[in-house]
């Protein structure tokens, strides 16, 4: 999968609370809803979530996004990538603070 920083942050946000509402996401990452709703389409199409509406439950929590196990690795996958591109980063930045 090709570093999405937009889909890393979905990931999280989802993994930390699957019941956001769609609303509730977007305003929460400062994506629009159209964003938004175009992102999660992509990541459930790739098998790294699901949505499960629970609208005929009596706790009418509607609508919650589950990490599918392939999309708990790849969440860890993208996390380690962006991690190691923010380290190369430092070192670049750290270098070239050293040389001046």
């Amino acid at each position: 999968m090709k570093d999405n920083p937009d889909h890393l942050e979905i990931l999280r946000k989802i993994n930390s609370k699957p019941n956001f509402t769609q609303r509730e996401l977007a305003k929460e990452l400062g994506f629009s809803l159209g964003k938004l709703n175009y992102c999660i389409n992509a990541l459930k199409n790739k098998g790294l979530l699901k949505i499960g509406n629970f609208r005929r439950s009596k706790n009418k929590i509607g609508y919650v996004h589950i990490l599918t196990p392939k999309g708990i690795s790849t969440k860890t996958k993208l996390t380690i990538s962006f991690m190691k591109k923010k380290m190369k980063e430092y070192d670049e930045l750290k270098k070239e603070l050293e040389e001046n």
